[in-house]
C-alpha cells in the first residue's frame, strides 16, 4: 500500500499566505505607542514590534491637560523620554512625540494613513482600558494590524478572582490566589529587541520634547534625588537586594535610613517592570520574610488595580457607602498648614516637606501624615488624594486612591477607622534619635531628643520659642482624636 502525499495546492497556498503576511508586516512601519513603558527589557509592545518589522517608530503622545494637577510626574515623564530616547537610538528606533488634546483625535488622523501596524501594552485603569477597546474596535474594522499585551503587572487583573468569578475585597486571599496563579503560568520565552534596519521618521507634527519641560523650578530639586531612566531602575533594584532585602521588614519602617528600594517611581512610570523586580528577587539563595515582605509589596499594587477596575467607582467617591454620610470639614487654613508642613507635629511636617522637595515620601510616613489630614484634621481624603496627584513622582491611580481610603477606613481591607496614629508616639517609634525629623524641620535640629517630637514641651532655650521658631501644634492630639471618634459614630 502507498502512502498518498497531501495535495501540494492547500499547503502551498498556506505557505504562501504566512509569507506573504510576513512581508506585509515588514514593508510596513511598526508604531509603538509608548505611555508608561520606558524600558528595553520586558516590553513586549517593543520587543515584538522589532521583530515584525524593518522600520520601528516609538512614540509618545503628549495631553497637556493630562499634567495640569500631576507636575512632579511631568517632570519624571520629560527626563524618561529624554534617556529613552537615547536608548533607542542604539537600535536605530526614532522615538518622537506628538502633542495631542485628544487620543481619538489622534488615531483618528492616523488611521488614514493605514500604512503601518500598531504595538501598545495596556495601562490598567478605567479609562485607558475603555479607550483600548475603543481603539481595537476602530483597527478591527479597517483591518489595520495591531497587537496589545499585558503591561506592567505579574496578571491580568481579570485573571485573579474567588472561586465563584467574583472580585477579592481582601488583601491576603487576594496575594494568595494571584501568586499561585503567577507562579503556575507557563512562562512566555523570553526574548530581546532586535536591532532596526532602517532608522526612519514618521510623524511630521512630532514636536521638541523641550515643550514638555516644566516651567516651574520646583523640579530642580527633584534632580539631586532621582535619574529616571531604566539603567537607574536596575541600580537601585541590585543595591536594595544587595544591601537591604534581608532586612526589609525592620528597615521598612524606618524614615531616616535607606532601607526601602525606593523604586516606586521607576514602576509607576515603566522604567521597570515588576516581573523584572520578582525574578531579580528571587534569585537570591536567602528568601526570608524580607524578600516575602517586599514582593507582597507588588501584590498590594497588583490588589489596588484589581480595585479600581472591579469597583471603580472609588476612583472619585468612598468605596464604603456609609462613609458618604460622614461630617467631613472644610478648613483651608488647616489644610495648606498640612500641604506645606507647618502643622506643629514634627513628623507630619517631615513627611510633607520631604514630599516637597524630592517628589516622593517615605511609606510609614505616607500612612501618619494620611491619618493626621483624614483623622485630627476631619478634612475630606479627596483633599489629600489631590495634593500627592500633584506630588508624588510615582502617582498611581490605582495605588493613590486604594492607599487613601485605606487610612481613612472608608476602602476595601482598610484600617478600621478607631485606628488614629497618634502623631508624637509614631515619631518616637519609628524616629527615635530624631534623624528624620531633623533632616527635613531644621528649625528643630538643636532641640534635645527627648522633646524632638513634642517640642511645646521645651522650655530651656532662650532662641527657640514654640510658636515663633516653630509652629504650635494646629490641633491638640486628645481633642481631635475624640472628635474624630464621635464623628464616626454618626455613621455607624
Amino acid at each position: 500500500m502507498r502512502f498518498l502525499p497531501r495535495p501540494p495546492s492547500i499547503l502551498s497556498h498556506r505557505k504562501s499566505s504566512f509569507y506573504l503576511l510576513r512581508n506585509e508586516m515588514k514593508d510596513k512601519i511598526g508604531l509603538i505607542w509608548i505611555r508608561e513603558d520606558f524600558r528595553l527589557i520586558k516590553n513586549p509592545a517593543l520587543i515584538n514590534a522589532t521583530h515584525n518589522h524593518d522600520k520601528v517608530v516609538a512614540f509618545f503622545i503628549y495631553k497637556d491637560k493630562k499634567f495640569l494637577n500631576k507636575q512632579a510626574q511631568k517632570w519624571w515623564t520629560y527626563k524618561s523620554i529624554k534617556n529613552f530616547k537615547e536608548q533607542l537610538k542604539e537600535f536605530n528606533i526614532n522615538f518622537e512625540t506628538i502633542s495631542s488634546d485628544s487620543y481619538s483625535h489622534f488615531f483618528n488622523k492616523l488611521i488614514k494613513k493605514n500604512n503601518f501596524c500598531l504595538y501598545w501594552n495596556r495601562i490598567y485603569e478605567p479609562d485607558y482600558l475603555k479607550f483600548d477597546d475603543f481603539l481595537i474596535k476602530k483597527l478591527k474594522n479597517l483591518k489595520i494590524n495591531y497587537s496589545i499585551f499585558r503591561g506592567n503587572t505579574l496578571n491580568e487583573y481579570q485573571e485573579v478572582t474567588k472561586e465563584d468569578k467574583t472580585p477579592f475585597k481582601v488583601f491576603t486571599p487576594f496575594w494568595r490566589a494571584a501568586e499561585k496563579f503567577y507562579l503556575e503560568k507557563i512562562p512566555s520565552s523570553e526574548k530581546k529587541i532586535k536591532k532596526s534596519k532602517t532608522k526612519c521618521n514618521y510623524f511630521e507634527e512630532a514636536i521638541n520634547i523641550e515643550k514638555l519641560f516644566p516651567k516651574k523650578n520646583w523640579h530642580s530639586k527633584f534632580e539631586k534625588e532621582w535619574v529616571p531612566s531604566e539603567r537607574e531602575a536596575w541600580k537601585k533594584l541590585k543595591f536594595f537586594l544587595s544591601n537591604n532585602a534581608d532586612e526589609y521588614s525592620q528597615k521598612r519602617n524606618i524614615p531616616s535610613i535607606f532601607g526601602t528600594s525606593k523604586l516606586s517611581p521607576y514602576i509607576k512610570n515603566g522604567n521597570i517592570h515588576v516581573e523584572t523586580i520578582w525574578e531579580e528577587a528571587i534569585k537570591l539563595k536567602r528568601r526570608g520574610d524580607g524578600i516575602k515582605k517586599f514582593l507582597a509589596e507588588i501584590g498590594w499594587r497588583e490588589f489596588s488595580h484589581s480595585l479600581i477596575n472591579y469597583f471603580p467607582k472609588m476612583l472619585k467617591e468612598n468605596y464604603s457607602n456609609k462613609f458618604d454620610r460622614f461630617p467631613w470639614k472644610k478648613n483651608e487654613k488647616f489644610l495648606n498648614a498640612w500641604k506645606i508642613g507647618k502643622t506643629g507635629y514634627p513628623i507630619v511636617d517631615a513627611g510633607m516637606r520631604e514630599l516637597y522637595n524630592t517628589g516622593w515620601m517615605h511609606n510609614r510616613v505616607r500612612m501618619i501624615v494620611g491619618s493626621f489630614l483624614v483623622k485630627h484634621l476631619l478634612i475630606d481624603w479627596r483633599e489629600g488624594e489631590k495634593h500627592f496627584r500633584n506630588c508624588l513622582l510615582d502617582f498611581s491611580e490605582a495605588n493613590n486612591v486604594a492607599g487613601w481610603q485605606w487610612v481613612a477606613g472608608c476602602g476595601a481591607d482598610a484600617a478600621p477607622y478607631f485606628r488614629i496614629f497618634n502623631p508624637i508616639l509614631q515619631g518616637e517609634k519609628f524616629d527615635k534619635e530624631g534623624s528624620y525629623v531633623k533632616k527635613w524641620v531644621p528649625e528643630l535640629k538643636n532641640i534635645p531628643i527627648k522633646f524632638i517630637h513634642r517640642p511645646w514641651e521645651f522650655k530651656n532655650d532662650k532662641n527657640f520659642k514654640i510658636g515663633t521658631s516653630y509652629p504650635q501644634p494646629i490641633v491638640i492630639h486628645e481633642e481631635a482624636r475624640a472628635k474624630a471618634l464621635k464623628a464616626f459614630q454618626k455613621i455607624k
